[in-house]
């Protein structure tokens, strides 16, 4: 069960820790590249606890509304890139706005807490994905193309040029007529 008061708490520590700051900001940025926002309900979601850094892991809780649960397809893009996920349903303690005087606590001047249901989704990334969007990689097996030959950047006019060693129109190596055609 989650509290608003908790939620505020971890803002806050938030707000005081630059690495904090700073790991959110690049969480953040890997779903942003991933497209997860482009599902339903992702980018509604709010920060219920977290970041929690660990040596190989980043984990940060999200919570929506039950009714606005977020599209189950971007979590399982996710997975994709070796990120583990959890749905979880739950309640939000929040305190009743005051419109009358049975929305009161007895003996306070607060408003009664209620309870209203939310789902929880648990993000855990590791760290290595995060570094590799922060460097602009994003591919899931960019490993597997580090040591591929870049093409070389000559046009096709460039090698047929080499080819008939700069040879006017016309002559041997060049083609004549409607490039085209």
């Amino acid at each position: 069960m989650q509290d608003v008061l908790d939620i505020i708490k971890n803002i806050e520590s938030i707000y005081d820790s630059n690495t904090s700051f700073s790991v959110l900001k690049d969480f953040e940025r890997v779903l942003d590249e991933l497209d997860i926002y482009v599902y339903e309900n992702w980018e509604r979601g709010e920060l219920a606890k977290g970041p929690e850094i660990e040596r190989h892991w980043v984990t940060c809780t999200f919570m929506w509304n039950f009714d606005e649960m977020p599209d189950p397809m971007g979590g399982k893009r996710l997975l994709d890139y070796d990120c583990k996920v959890k749905y979880i349903k739950s309640k939000l303690i929040k305190p009743r706005k005051v419109r009358k005087p049975g929305d009161l606590r007895p003996g306070t001047k607060k408003g009664k807490l209620d309870t209203h249901p939310i789902w929880l989704v648990e993000i855990q990334m590791p760290t290595k994905l995060i570094g590799d969007i922060y460097a602009g990689v994003t591919e899931p097996d960019a490993e597997a193309y580090a040591d591929t030959k870049v093409p070389s950047q000559t046009e096709p006019a460039d090698e047929l040029n080499a080819e008939g060693a700069g040879a006017p129109a016309g002559e041997e190596g060049m083609p004549t007529g409607d490039p085209l055609a």
